[in-house]
């Protein structure tokens, strides 16, 4: 089984037991854009993890649907890939 993951971090809000919110609209639009057995993430993300051993790739900068400004992306790999 493939599976796609996109991951962003940020503020949620809950309105009727539902979460929402930009980051949740982020996170969706960045899985939107990862291929078959790909994570991808945001700066945010990448720069959150640093000295947890993840490593990743550049994947450039991107439109987001219904996001403003352009979001830089990175793909999650092996390390030492």
């Amino acid at each position: 089984m493939q599976i796609r993951a996109g991951v962003h971090t940020g503020e949620v809000e809950t309105i009727n037991e539902k979460v929402g919110g930009i980051a949740v609209d982020i996170g969706a639009r960045v899985a939107a854009l990862a291929g078959p057995s790909e994570t991808l993430v945001s700066r945010t993300v990448k720069d959150l993890t640093a000295g947890s051993g993840l490593a990743f790739e550049d994947a450039g900068e991107h439109e987001l649907k219904g996001i403003p400004d352009r979001w830089r992306l990175f793909r999650v790999v092996k390390e030492g890939h």
